[in-house]
């Protein structure tokens, strides 16, 4: 017999996500339950599903699971999804969350407006330049002007944001549905790579993403993170600065001071619906 799980879907900026609760039995699912919940004919339809865990750090442990499910180190409108859960299912209305992630434990201050929260202010933590799931040699800096290994037409920067990103600025945005299935997947990357394609504007970015284990979405935190932090070194957007960061699916806020230790992102949030699954037996 299928077990019946209550779900919630939340979404920030049209990346969605199913939130699963499962703080009583510590327990998380499998890869291919990630991947049937996500399928939009077969199960419910998402880029990701978020399992909540217990943390003896924070309020929550969150677990990402992509679509194809692989398990990513963090996501940034996944977390504003997961705060604004947390605080609908409380009795009051905190003014801080923190919350355990692969990225370790973030601070997150909900915005409360009509229906509570809005929106989340997340201190991301630091931006790296050298990570494990970063290219090795870089020393420390991006290489902006390195052409990519086999694209000799490509210039990247390599960031980390406790997952990898491979920003690629003044890219036309059009490139990401050809390029990035392939960036994804380049070898430099040991983990493979989040992939963005990345407009340079007075006031801001025009930014698309291809997700690694997604594909390309409606909007990505940390890809937004790691753009604008690639566009502060390379001395185009100003540090120190809430920089506009526009997505497909809006727009998000992102403020990277000089020494990149601590990314702040602001973004929308909203939820979606709940309701009671069957979820397919283990396999």
């Amino acid at each position: 017999m299928d077990a019946r799980e209550r779900i919630f879907k939340y979404h920030g900026l049209g990346n969605d996500f199913v939130v699963l609760d499962r703080r009583r039995t510590g327990v998380d699912i499998d890869a291919a339950t990630s991947r049937w919940l996500c399928d939009r004919r077969l199960g419910i339809g998402a880029d990701g599903v978020l399992t909540l865990l217990p943390s003896t750090r924070g309020v929550a442990r969150m677990v990402v699971h992509n679509a194809d499910g692989s398990i990513a180190e963090m996501c940034g409108n996944g977390l504003r999804c997961a705060v604004k859960y947390l605080v609908d299912h409380t009795d009051d209305n905190p003014g801080r969350i923190d919350v355990e992630t692969g990225a370790g434990v973030l601070s997150c201050i909900p915005g409360y407006g009509d229906g509570g929260v809005i929106g989340v202010d997340i201190s991301m933590g630091p931006a790296r330049l050298v990570a494990p799931n970063l290219p090795s040699g870089t020393t420390g800096k991006p290489f902006l002007d390195s052409p990519l290994p086999d694209h000799p037409e490509l210039r990247g920067s390599a960031v980390s944001m406790g997952n990898p990103h491979l920003v690629l600025l003044d890219q036309p945005l059009e490139d990401a549905a050809r390029l990035g299935p392939e960036l994804e997947h380049h070898p430099s990357f040991p983990d493979r790579t989040n992939v963005e394609f990345v407009r340079v504007e007075s006031d801001g970015l025009t930014v698309v993403v291809w997700e690694r284990g997604c594909g390309l979405t409606q909007a990505c935190g940390t890809g937004a993170c790691a753009s604008a932090v690639a566009a502060v070194l390379a001395k185009r957007l100003p540090q120190d600065a809430w920089l506009r960061v526009t997505l497909p699916g809006g727009d998000l806020r992102i403020r990277v001071p000089g020494d990149l230790s601590d990314i702040r992102l602001r973004g929308p949030v909203a939820f979606v619906f709940e309701g009671v699954v069957a979820l397919p037996p283990p396999r």
